[in-house]
């Protein structure tokens, strides 16, 4: 199995493996965290096994596309949600993020600092030019991490998300390695 870590001063990004299905399927049972989610809430714990294990498959490849991470508090070992990072075509250099994050560790800066080691990751490890990343237009708390983390709003797309309030737009962001990083 790849071992590939992300530390920064708070977290640690790791591949998730079978252990983390517990931690998972409480995440994805949440009804706070799939609010903007089109993944939809797991009937049970099989159901999320059935999810994860094309992840921990993907994440056992030699030449990983599809990195499903887990974050975990340093300082404590704790899980505090998932983090992936999905190659596109070879030739473009770009790749599409997605995160979720446990709704106890909202608003304490934990999404933002994973999405700055991943967009640090991407483009100095994976050396891409582009990460790109996709949000409900009703999701404010989202829509923060990713400006905060220097993405930028380049549109909108019109009812795509299939959400249980019903189809929602979908704002679209990137960043670039050329644009400037935010690392604070």
């Amino acid at each position: 199995m790849t071992e590939i870590e992300i530390l920064t001063e708070r977290i640690k990004l790791r591949l998730i493996d079978v252990s983390d299905l517990d931690s998972i399927h409480n995440l994805h049972s949440l009804p706070e965290t799939d609010e903007y989610n089109a993944l939809g809430i797991p009937k049970n714990i099989e159901e999320t096994k059935s999810i994860i294990e094309p992840w921990i498959a993907e994440n056992q490849l030699i030449e990983i596309k599809n990195y499903t991470f887990a974050i975990d508090n340093k300082s404590n070992g704790k899980f505090i949600g998932l983090f992936g990072l999905k190659l596109g075509n070879e030739k473009y250099k770009n790749a599409e993020v997605w995160y979720k994050i446990h709704s106890n560790y909202w608003k304490k800066g934990y999404a933002t600092e994973s999405l700055k080691a991943v967009i640090n990751f991407g483009f100095e490890t994976l050396k891409l030019h582009r990460i790109e990343a996709g949000c409900a237009v009703d999701n404010i708390g989202s829509l923060k991490v990713l400006e905060k983390s220097g993405m930028f709003r380049e549109g909108r797309g019109r009812q795509i998300l299939p959400l249980k309030s019903g189809w929602s737009d979908n704002f679209k962001y990137s960043i670039l390695e050329t644009d400037e990083r935010k690392n604070n």
